[in-house]
């Protein structure tokens, strides 16, 4: 189901990267979490730890070494060959299921290999979710709604870019979706993954995750953990990955923390959950408050989008701000069958060996998806003075 290292999203290489550079030392595990807590069979689980053991054969070739260092600029070739002899090890992924039959994953290691784990991995449970409830993919189908998304996209001007890896039907699905795109939309700007983008000479796309924010609360301290993000970020990529991500810790904290020159410097924002209308309104002010014209920065919705309401964010956005979409699970996996509700996040790191664990945690702007123990939330929450706003965990 992986068959190249590459077949991930572009932002685990350029996190894995900004670890190696700034924090070679750090260690984190990244944690499994099914929020339709699914109950799963052991035929999966012997299915699933088959697909995770053939990820040591997974290797990047020299060919595509090759094309990274071309068509990535701001990572540089040492780290392509670094990755060259990389191999990802089943042994320090840990997966079973617990008494309800919930699944658990974990995988534990230096910071900069181990978020090299986290979309394969969703993507597998992804797949073979699917084949063992004996989904069946209509192809014809699912290229029939393809085409009326890039009708709407060439009609309107839509920019978005396939975002779909991880919770993809299948690779196959995703392959055939993305070879559409290329054929026939006019205003898709990329995918997030490396190997299609090779395989299909599109741009790969992406910038960082929310992981790389809930490690600096972690070890820095949640009120200046989006600040400090930003400014580590820049240290290693130069202004180079301008979209900042948004809502690590809710927008309206990322908003008060934005300086000038941070807002100046990046070329926009991500907006990954929440009211996308309130959010732009409320980054619009913002950027005017700071004496920033608006219509020169741009953001990238990524929330759950399908093309509907990113033609009507399009529409809202339009003489305000620029905008773009992320689009994933409804390119890969709009099939008629339920796609998996699933995530990894970062739930611990430490600096080095001999530093303390310490927990990480993530507030949404949606209802219900902060994750972290409810201890360490409240903590979050208070120390960021909202309180107010504890909702139920993830």
């Amino acid at each position: 189901m992986i068959h190249t290292i590459l077949d991930t999203d572009l932002y685990k290489f350029t996190t894995s990267y900004a670890y190696i550079k700034l924090f070679p030392y750090a260690m984190g595990t990244f944690s499994f979490k099914d929020r339709d807590d699914t109950a799963y069979t052991d035929t999966f689980l012997k299915e699933l730890q088959e697909a995770v053991d053939s990820l040591a054969q997974t290797v990047l070739t020299a060919e595509e070494l090759e094309y990274m260092t071309r068509h990535c600029r701001f990572l540089p070739r040492v780290y392509w060959e670094w990755l060259s002899s990389f191999r990802f090890q089943p042994e320090k992924v840990s997966i079973h299921l617990d008494e309800d039959r919930h699944l658990n994953i974990e995988i534990t290691d230096y910071l900069y290999k181990a978020t090299l784990y986290e979309v394969p991995l969703l993507s597998i449970v992804s797949e073979i979710k699917n084949r063992s409830l004996g989904n069946v993919a209509d192809m014809d189908g699912i290229l029939c709604k393809l085409s009326e998304k890039v009708a709407l996209s060439n009609r309107h001007q839509l920019y978005f870019s396939e975002f779909g890896t991880r919770r993809r039907f299948s690779f196959e699905v995703q392959d055939k979706v993305i070879d559409r795109l290329k054929e026939a939309a006019e205003y898709c700007t990329g995918t997030s993954n490396c190997h299609f983008a090779m395989k299909y000479g599109m741009k790969p796309m992406g910038t960082h995750p929310h992981e790389w924010f809930m490690f600096h609360g972690a070890q820095f301290g949640y009120k200046h953990a989006n600040y400090m993000a930003l400014e580590n970020w820049v240290n290693v990529y130069d202004g180079d990955l301008g979209i900042a991500l948004s809502d690590t810790y809710t927008s309206g904290i990322f908003l008060s923390n934005l300086s000038r020159k941070q807002a100046k410097l990046f070329d926009g924002v991500r907006c990954d959950s929440g009211d996308e209308f309130d959010f732009t309104d409320k980054l619009v002010a913002r950027y005017r408050e700071l004496g920033i014209d608006p219509t020169t920065k741009t953001i990238v919705f990524s929330n759950a989008l399908d093309f509907g309401k990113a033609l009507d964010i399009q529409e809202h956005c339009r003489s305000k701000i620029r905008c773009s979409f992320g689009i994933g699970t409804n390119l890969t996996n709009d099939t008629g069958f339920k796609p998996s509700n699933i995530v990894m996040k970062l739930t611990q790191c430490k600096m080095n060996v001999n530093q303390e664990w310490r927990e990480c945690v993530k507030l949404s702007d949606d209802a219900g998806k902060h994750i972290g123990s409810e201890a360490e939330v409240r903590a979050c929450l208070y120390d960021l003075r909202l309180g107010q706003q504890i909702e139920p965990l993830c």
